[in-house]
């Protein structure tokens, strides 16, 4: 039976080092309700991003959700956002009563293309989710200029960049806002997890109390909130998989790079190029088979039958799914970019402890 290569496999820490920092909760059985190791968690955080404020999560998704609500936009306004991200994104938006708008991404990182936001703008028109794709950064200054003009808030999807730096600045800092997903596929995990890292003071009460029902205190309810609160046991995970990151993404440097040394300048395989002034996570390493000899669907197929999982990250585009094909509020914007680039890209494995063994098996698949 041959051993299977998963796509990714989730960073933990050492066993003993986990189980010595949970001892604790079988003596206090304070599991949640955002307790001692949730605010230790979150206090290392803030600090781990250089930001004012972290609100920690159950999940990623939530904590995108909360935001956008916080943010007292005009109800039922328009976002706009990239049809290339995964469906959290936009389900995010369209879950708290709000139009989402596709701008296509540009072809060299498949970021949104920032040359066509402003030709979507209209009055309707309250925010904008730019989505940072696979440790590729968005154009952080062109966004910003554009919102400042039309006065837009800008909620940033960072959920593939944590750790990251743009011209040293942790990804945590840009926009009104910028989440992150510390789900157990991530560079870094807590298990499930997320966040939402801001500046503005005023939001700290309220993203606390709607992520906790809308409790202000015991006998007072100020909001309509829901259950978002991130337990113990993940926020111990946090604190420990923290103290490994540096070592977990020197790790993945090393398999990123030896992945670019057996498929760069290779016809019909594109490769991104790397960001100026931006410090990656190498979360990700993605291959755009652009007129190859094989397809993408076809070397998908190849390396599935010898037992290595791959994922065609992101395909189908959110636009063309059945939950957002025929929805009268999606407005039908073209996307051809983003339309060929989903149809040839495909994630190969990519996590700390791949050997560079196997990162040789699946290259000599795809070459041979």
């Amino acid at each position: 039976m041959q051993k299977q290569i998963t796509v990714t496999r989730s960073s933990m820490p050492d066993y003993k080092q986990y189980c010595k920092e949970i001892k604790e909760l079988w003596k206090t059985h304070w599991l949640t309700n955002m307790g001692k190791k949730h605010k230790q968690f979150q206090k290392e955080l803030e600090k781990f991003c250089n930001v004012p404020h972290i609100v920690l999560y159950t999940n990623g998704h939530l904590a995108l959700e909360n935001i956008i609500i916080a943010m007292n936009l005009k109800k039922g306004g328009e976002i706009i956002t990239t049809p290339f991200t995964f469906v959290s994104t936009t389900h995010a938006i369209v879950r708290t009563g709000f139009k989402p708008v596709f701008c296509d991404i540009n072809a060299t990182d498949y970021t949104i293309d920032v040359k066509k936001i402003e030709k979507l703008i209209t009055k309707k028109t309250v925010a904008i989710v730019p989505v940072h794709v696979y440790g590729n950064i968005c154009n952080i200054e062109a966004i910003e200029k554009i919102a400042k003009k039309y006065k837009l808030k800008v909620i940033y999807d960072a959920a593939h960049t944590f750790g990251e730096t743009y011209k040293g600045i942790s990804t945590a800092n840009f926009g009104d806002a910028s989440i992150f997903s510390f789900h157990a596929t991530k560079v870094f995990n807590t298990i499930e997890g997320g966040a939402v890292c801001f500046s503005n003071d005023k939001l700290v009460q309220v993203l606390n109390d709607m992520k906790n029902f809308g409790f202000r205190n015991s006998e007072s309810v100020v909001y309509i909130g829901g259950n978002a609160k991130m337990n113990e046991f993940q926020a111990i995970m946090g604190i420990c998989n923290l103290k490994l990151l540096k070592q977990e993404i020197k790790k993945r440097k090393k398999v990123f790079q030896y992945y670019r040394e057996r498929l760069q300048n290779i016809k019909g395989i594109k490769l991104c190029e790397e960001q100026k002034n931006v410090e990656y996570n190498y979360g990700y390493f993605p291959v755009l088979f652009d007129d190859y000899k094989y397809t993408r669907d076809e070397i998908f197929e190849k390396l599935k039958a010898k037992s290595i999982m791959t994922r065609k990250y992101f395909y189908p585009l959110i636009s063309d799914l059945e939950c957002y094909k025929n929805l009268p509020m999606v407005k039908k914007h073209k996307t051809p970019v983003a339309k060929y680039i989903s149809e040839r890209i495909l994630t190969l494995p990519l996590y700390a402890d791949l050997s560079l063994r196997d990162v040789n098996k699946i290259c000599d698949i795809i070459l041979k």
